[in-house]
Parts: C-alpha cells; structure tokens; sequence
C-alpha cells in the first residue's frame, strides 16, 4: 500500500523487515523487486529477484520480472537468458516473448526478434505493442512485403499505433487503408 500511494522509502522500510523476519517470504522479494524496478534502481530489482528466484526457482512471472530489469539495465544477453527460461517454463507467457523479441532487436538478432515477437502476437491478437515491435523487426529485415501485413492487420484494431509505425518506418500514408476495419461508436450507423 506504501508504494500505491507513492511513499516509496515506507515501502522499502516494511519490505526489508518483512524479509529481516522472514527471509524466504517470496512475495517479500518480489514486491521488493518491483519497488526498486520503478524506482529504476535496476541493479537492486535484479538482487531481488534473484533472490525470490532462488527461493522459487520455477516461477515463470518471477524470470520475466528479472529479464524486465536487466533489459532496462541493458544487460540483453541476460535479459534473453531469462526470457529464454520464462517461456521454456510457460510457454503462454507473452510478455516473456514480447521482452526476447525486444532484447533480440537491441542486440541486432532481428531474425530471432521476428520468431519471439510473432509467438507475443499470436498469444495477444490485439496487443498493438507487440504488433508494432514485430513491424519494426520487419522494417530492420527490409522486409516489406511481412511490414505490410503487419500494418494492415494492425490498423484492423488501433489506427494510432499504425500510424507510429508507419512514420517510423518511413512507409507513405497509403500503406494502411484509409479507415479502420474496426466500427466504432463514431462509424456504425446508428437506427433512426
């Protein structure tokens, strides 16, 4: 509740007797994890982690939390090795293929960063994040042809992320339909 409502150094005061009392509370660590991942202290995010990690080595969330703050940290050969374990262990953990695809792309591994991000988009249809980075990998592969699709089956569902994709690609504005495929409130006609 500390952190909810912003008093970080409370937060971390009752998460570190919680674990001088009891120092296999894996929640402990882990909450411990989160606090300092969003206080960007990476470094200590990564130590908490690990630590519940070593108290729950099969926890597939726990290793997608760990590959999350060494990818921020730029450690991405890690951060893959993490990933690598969360989806051998969960295979239906698509931020965990979302996060390889991202650490893969940053190392350059665009090929690989296709294969993860696909797997992420196949697990979310509609998550527009993990259909722009797949867009993205595409475009790296001077792929335009996979780039394409990518943006026209991303249009079906968030026009505004396709547009992002499309300046960051460098595609004209007549990649994409001109109107969503979705209805909305706006576009279905209403009964008189």
């Amino acid at each position: 509740m500390f952190a909810l409502f912003k008093s970080y150094d409370q937060a971390e005061s009752e998460l570190l007797e919680a674990l001088r009392i009891a120092p296999t509370y894996v929640r402990a660590a882990s909450a411990l994890g989160y606090l300092y991942g969003t206080l960007c202290r990476y470094q200590l995010a990564a130590e908490q982690f690990r630590l519940a990690l070593s108290l729950q080595p099969g926890n597939a969330v726990l290793l997608f939390d760990l590959g999350y703050v060494l990818h921020l940290q730029k450690d991405y050969a890690q951060a893959i090795e993490a990933f690598e374990q969360a989806v051998r262990l969960n295979p239906k953990l698509d931020r965990a293929w979302y996060g390889m695809g991202l650490a893969l792309a940053s190392l350059g591994r665009h090929e690989e960063s296709v294969q993860a991000l696909k797997r992420a988009a196949t697990l979310q249809p509609m998550n527009g994040y993990a259909w722009y980075e797949l867009g993205m990998a595409y475009h790296a592969l001077n792929s335009r042809d996979k780039l394409d699709e990518v943006i026209a089956h991303l249009n079906r569902f968030d026009p505004k992320m396709t547009q992002h994709l499309i300046r960051a690609t460098g595609k004209s504005a007549d990649s994409a339909p001109a109107e969503p495929r979705v209805a909305s409130a706006d576009t279905v006609a209403r009964p008189d």
